[in-house]
């Protein structure tokens, strides 16, 4: 009798088990607001990441991993926003009806997204594996326009020298006069106009886009974030070309994310040095022709409490630039410390 009683007992104990786990379960909007809560976006990304798993399934998971891509991006980890938008689009369900706030994005769009936080980080091998999956077959023509111009904007990851780039530079041409391709033409010139440097791009961009981030590009009022996709790329000539900003002569700070995938972009000397030999020792935050621009980034960054340098490199051509520089602390953290403030940067390695 004893022993069908524990049995009884055991029995209804796992039974119990699945409400448990179910009161136990995060929602999306929970777990989306503590984290806007946080002291700094690296203690959001922590707290979303520790509490994923706790999330329910469906669209409540599918919003989160999509916040969690999103805040990834804007701090310039794409690799890792590449694979959260993906596993986001491979879940069922809308973001909206979850949680207010949260774009409702179907799966195509997370797909793009994913393809451009891929191409981002100079990883065009997952850019091409998304790009020809079920999205090249969108019946909308928006999703069209960003799948054509993602699939020659990875044709410019492989490019190793200007002519392989020419291709592209048609196509996007050719582009940037269809009707079609209307909500990517602002990106179509400014890629032409980095890969050329001709200025009927950047005209085209001030007259017809005139409040667009492009156009601000281009005008030297902000800058490009720091990827492997537009430092790499060959250009038309051997310096950067020069952004009209008041009569001031500036150029954007282009700037290498390290990774394992901008790693495949280099020529091959550079990866002959062993991965034991590669140490930071200084962050890069801006690369300037008028040395004024880098004193006035150089303050704006030590008025956040850090020790702020500027150095200078002189190309092959014998054009001279400035470089805002810190140096790596002993824990490694500079970089973490530097987005934080809002600064952008990338390693500079021994």
């Amino acid at each position: 009798m004893k022993k069908h009683k524990i049995l009884s007992i055991t029995f209804l104990f796992f039974l119990t088990l699945p409400l448990l786990a179910q009161e136990k379960a995060l929602s999306a909007k929970s777990v989306i607001e503590a984290a806007a809560k946080k002291s700094s976006v690296v203690d959001s990304i922590f707290y979303i990441k520790k509490n994923l798993a706790s999330v329910s399934a469906g669209a409540e998971k599918r919003a989160v991993y999509a916040f969690l891509a999103a805040v990834l991006e804007q701090q310039g980890q794409y690799s890792e926003a590449q694979k959260n938008y993906a596993q986001a689009a491979s879940i069922q369900g809308s973001a909206q009806a979850v949680l207010d706030g949260v774009p409702n994005k179907n799966s195509e769009e997370l797909v793009v997204d994913a393809v451009r936080c891929a191409l981002c980080a100079g990883d065009y091998a997952s850019a091409d594996s998304y790009l020809n999956s079920a999205v090249r077959n969108t019946k909308s023509q928006d999703i069209s326009a960003h799948v054509k111009l993602y699939e020659q904007w990875s044709a410019l990851c492989k490019a190793q020298k200007e002519d392989d780039t020419k291709e592209s530079i048609a196509m996007l041409k050719t582009y940037s006069t269809l009707d079609s391709m209307k909500i990517v033409r602002p990106s179509i010139l400014l890629t032409l106009w980095h890969l050329t440097g001709q200025a009927q791009f950047s005209e085209s961009l001030k007259k017809n886009y005139p409040k667009s981030m492009e156009a601000a590009i281009v005008k030297g009022e902000i800058q490009t974030l720091p990827t492997p996709f537009w430092y790499f790329v060959p250009r038309n000539g051997v310096d950067l070309p020069e952004i009209s900003n008041g009569g001031q002569a500036a150029v954007i700070a282009v700037e290498a994310e390290k990774s394992e995938k901008a790693g495949k972009v280099e020529k091959s000397d550079k990866s002959e040095k062993s991965d034991k030999s590669e140490k930071i020792i200084r962050q890069q935050l801006g690369l300037f022709r008028d040395e004024s621009n880098a004193k006035a980034l150089a303050e704006r960054v030590r008025s956040k409490g850090f020790n702020a340098e500027i150095a200078t490199e002189v190309r092959p051509s014998g054009t001279k630039y400035f470089l805002v520089v810190v140096n790596e602390n002993a824990k490694g953290t500079i970089g973490e410390e530097l987005r934080t403030a809002g600064f952008e940067c990338y390693p500079l390695f021994d």
